[in-house]
């Protein structure tokens, strides 16, 4: 994000609780959903957080969240009991000069305190997010991956994405897989692990000898768009059939006009038959989403 920071949306425009409910419902029930993962943005900030979860879980799907877990301490009991079932943690850093330099926040502390009470209240298996940056935390792969293992915590490194909110974005800037991969093999003996891959976005490597795995999300430079099964319902109601799509579909509107939810999940599946083949990173005329990341939301 901008050291700025972004507008907040008006109110009126992001689904109350009610709403995001029914829409999870229609996609559960008609369109086949079986998994709902809570990511942003930042959803530790939605009041309604905790009953959503609970209402989502009654409808017998997996649930899961993405949070920076700056105030995951708190809530990690309350979310276990509401049924979420685990959690992903963006940290790019375990050095505290380097976390403060990413992320403006000397917060580190509450980060470590947030991965601990998740894995308290069971919210498992922890997975950590770690994007790296050249010149900023590109040296501390094989850093982090011992950090993860010592806490039993599973650290996926992604490589970084054009969602930007400035589009200072380059393919040259890049960490690429090929990087990481080479700086932990420089210390860890890594093999692909013998779990099939499936529609995940992961490609995972068994470390060493042990139980622990180390993952790497290989967006840009190894795009895995054919097995991709995922969808995204924005905050303010839009679905996103590619995170990286430069349209929107609205269901907010068709949902407070009054809409039956025949007609909202039709307008879900036709937003759905318009996913492209691919992202198109690499095709020239690639265009960034107008949406960076921290304003998707979903």
């Amino acid at each position: 994000m901008p050291a700025e920071g972004l507008d907040w949306l008006p109110d009126d425009s992001v689904l109350n609780d009610d709403e995001v409910v029914r829409l999870v419902r229609i996609g559960v029930e008609q369109l086949g959903i079986r998994e709902v993962r809570f990511t942003g943005g930042e959803p530790l900030v939605r009041r309604g957080l905790v009953d959503i979860v609970r209402r989502t879980h009654d409808l017998g799907v997996e649930t899961s969240l993405t949070t920076n877990a700056l105030g995951l301490a708190r809530m990690a009991e309350a979310l276990a009991a509401a049924g979420l079932d685990r959690v992903n943690v963006s940290l790019d850093s375990v050095r505290a000069e380097t976390f403060h330099q990413i992320t403006r926040r000397d917060r580190l502390k509450d980060v470590v305190a947030g991965l601990e009470a998740a894995q308290a209240a069971g919210l498992g298996p922890v997975k950590i997010n770690a994007v790296l940056m050249r010149g900023v935390n590109d040296d501390q792969a094989p850093e982090l991956l011992r950090w993860s293992l010592e806490r039993r915590y599973e650290l996926r490194f992604i490589e970084q994405m054009p969602l930007d909110a400035q589009h200072g974005w380059s393919r040259e800037g890049m960490v690429t897989a090929d990087e990481i991969l080479m700086a932990l093999e420089a210390e860890f003996v890594l093999q692909p692990a013998q779990e099939p891959r499936g529609s995940a976005p992961a490609e995972l490597f068994q470390v060493g000898d042990g139980p622990g795995t180390v993952g790497v999300i290989a967006s840009v430079t190894r795009p895995f768009c054919g097995d991709c099964d995922r969808v995204r319902l924005t905050a303010d109601g839009q679905i996103r059939n590619c995170l990286f799509a430069r349209e929107e579909s609205d269901l907010r509107a068709a949902l407070r006009a009054g809409a039956a939810d025949e007609d909202i999940a039709e307008r879900w599946v036709v937003a759905m038959r318009g996913k492209r083949a691919g992202h198109g990173i690499d095709d020239p005329s690639f265009l960034q989403p107008d949406r960076p990341m921290s304003a998707i939301g979903g």
